[in-house]
């Protein structure tokens, strides 16, 4: 069973973000509530108000199935909202100012948020302008868990280039493919163990991660924050849902449409079943690849990226073996981060957002126009 999340941001006609998440639940289900449903998916509040979550209600067997619940879904909406808003994937808001969004206020996730901005004040990137994959993992007891764990931890810093998705801020480029981490790192500071610079310690049993809770939660109770004392606070790159029996992997971008978000499960999934991956595990080493992940999406580590996309054909199946080809595409072309960057020299943003807009709506991944005319070239 897997199961998957995608955040895509609410825009006019111009791309400019809308905090009008509340709105829209309310035209649609008919009334300001956390979530409602849409055929086989469940469409979510976030925190950052210009910004709503798709899910499918209930966990796949299937990734192809999944990805057909989940775009289904997401057309449905769309036909609701007449196309009055245009949604985007990537890992941040290209082009958004903060005090062009806000915060969600309403019911308890409101008391959550406000009690969020008194300790770590949410005006800030890294609350207000952050879209994240979020890829939930199940495991089939204590000793898989821990298993499973270490494999992903070990894995981020590749599963971190291959995503990389938010080349701009402020509609500037920064020289970061991945601005989303450089400013998730840093949201929670005030109590740096929250987030441990994405990556986690090394478990050797299910204790160690209790331990890791339990110091997360003696930092919030000295700070008269208990109401923030819940399995979800961690924000590592993966983190421990024992209420769900999953692993949620955290450290990824959104990518531009749902037909990529489940090339990257299906990488992930056929590199989990392999017993071997060849990866160091100390978290000197990993911080310092995440670092070169961060900074340069998929460019400084394609030898690796390489040889584990070789492990994860292996390894893969039939269903999985139809999603890798776009990987090996990422790795050879680079990250969603290094095409925008790339395309931004030669166009406007606002044709690349029209672009990735219809990646979206279309489930088609996007390609810079140089491939499709060389693609068009072989073709004839």
């Amino acid at each position: 069973m897997i199961g998957t999340e995608h955040e895509y941001s609410i825009n006019d006609e111009n791309f400019n973000p809308l905090a009008i998440n509340d709105i829209i639940i309310k035209e649609i289900s008919g009334k300001v509530q956390n979530e409602f449903s849409i055929e086989k998916i469940t469409i979510s509040k976030e925190l950052q108000k210009h910004v709503l979550e798709f899910k499918p209600t209930h966990p796949s067997e299937s990734l192809i199935s999944l990805e057909k619940e989940l775009h289904s879904g997401f057309l449905r909406f769309l036909a609701l909202l007449d196309h009055k808003y245009k949604f985007l994937g990537t890992g941040m808001h290209p082009l958004l100012k903060l005090d062009e969004t806000s915060y969600w206020e309403h019911g308890e996730e409101g008391d959550i948020y406000r009690e969020y901005d008194r300790l770590f004040n949410i005006k800030q990137h890294g609350f207000l302008n952050i879209q994240a994959l979020q890829i939930n993992i199940p495991y089939k007891n204590p000793e898989d868990m821990i298993l499973l764990y270490n494999k992903i931890r070990s894995l981020l810093p590749f599963l971190i280039a291959i995503t990389a998705a938010s080349p701009f801020v402020d509609g500037k480029t920064t020289g970061f493919m991945d601005n989303r981490l450089i400013y998730y790192k840093e949201n929670q500071k005030r109590i740096p163990i929250i987030c441990n610079n994405v990556i986690s310690e090394k478990l050797r049993t299910k204790e160690g991660y209790m331990n890791i809770l339990k110091r997360i939660y003696a930092e919030l109770e000295k700070e008269n924050a208990n109401i923030l004392c819940r399995e979800w606070i961690p924000s590592m790159g993966v983190i421990i849902r024992f209420s769900r029996n999953c692993l949620e992997i955290k450290a990824l971008d959104e990518q531009e449409c749902i037909h990529s978000d489940m090339a990257v499960t299906a990488f992930l999934l056929s590199l989990l079943k392999s017993k071997e991956l060849g990866l160091d595990d100390e978290e000197n080493i990993l911080l310092e690849l995440s670092e070169k992940a961060i900074r340069y999406g998929t460019k400084k580590l394609k030898p690796e990226l390489e040889e584990l996309y070789k492990i994860a054909w292996k390894n893969s199946n039939k269903e999985e073996m139809r999603y890798l080809p776009l990987i090996k595409r990422r790795i050879e072309e680079g990250s969603i981060a290094e095409m925008f960057v790339h395309q931004a020299r030669k166009e406007d943003i606002s044709e690349i957002l029209k672009a990735f807009e219809k990646s979206l709506e279309n489930n088609k991944p996007y390609e810079t126009p140089e491939v499709i005319n060389e693609a068009c070239k072989v073709k004839k």
